[in-house]
């Protein structure tokens, strides 16, 4: 019986490399990249000139504290909020796609591992986020929208980071062309 065991978990050790990668990106697709396309769709500004320029939202998302320290007047935040919430929005559309593509997927899906804990950062520290929310690990209640959820999330992306995008991606066709 452990003969036959140990037949099977090589078997499915060896297909891992194949098949995981792709699942990941399959399974980020189908649960993630809508969300985060949302997301980032609400924080662009209006027009071709809003791909530029974040909207409002956009700050108070990314900045809460320092936009309600400005009256939420936000002429008072200055390059620096303008560059990171900018930067977060592109983030946001682009990492995804890329992961999503299986294109430059390491680098893509090691950018939303720190997306997510800035995300989770900003939500805990700006926007007060706690309690149940937050959640604690341990507890035998797996939905908090914070520890559980993000941990979760982490997960999916890291056989990305160390193990590629799988052979179903551009990253296997580029790297094949470049041979």
């Amino acid at each position: 019986m452990f003969a036959a065991y140990d037949r099977l978990a090589d078997h499915l050790s060896r297909l891992a490399p194949a098949t995981l990668p792709t699942l990941a990106r399959f399974v980020f697709a189908g649960v993630l990249l809508i969300y985060y396309w949302n997301s980032a769709r609400t924080k662009f500004g209006e027009g071709i000139t809003g791909l530029f320029r974040p909207s409002d939202g956009a700050y108070i998302q990314i900045f809460p504290k320092a936009v309600e320290a400005a009256g939420y007047d936000f002429s008072q935040l200055g390059p620096f909020h303008w560059a990171v919430t900018l930067a977060g929005t592109w983030a946001e559309l682009l990492l995804p796609l890329l992961i999503v593509l299986g294109l430059l997927t390491r680098l893509a899906s090691l950018g939303m591992i720190g997306f997510v804990l800035v995300q989770s950062l900003t939500d805990i520290l700006g926007h007060g986020v706690g309690g149940d929310d937050l959640g604690r690990w341990f507890d035998a209640t797996p939905g908090a929208l914070i520890l559980d959820q993000r941990a979760l999330w982490i997960m999916l992306l890291l056989p990305l980071v160390l193990m590629g995008a799988g052979p179903l991606s551009l990253d296997r066709l580029l790297a094949r062309n470049r041979r």
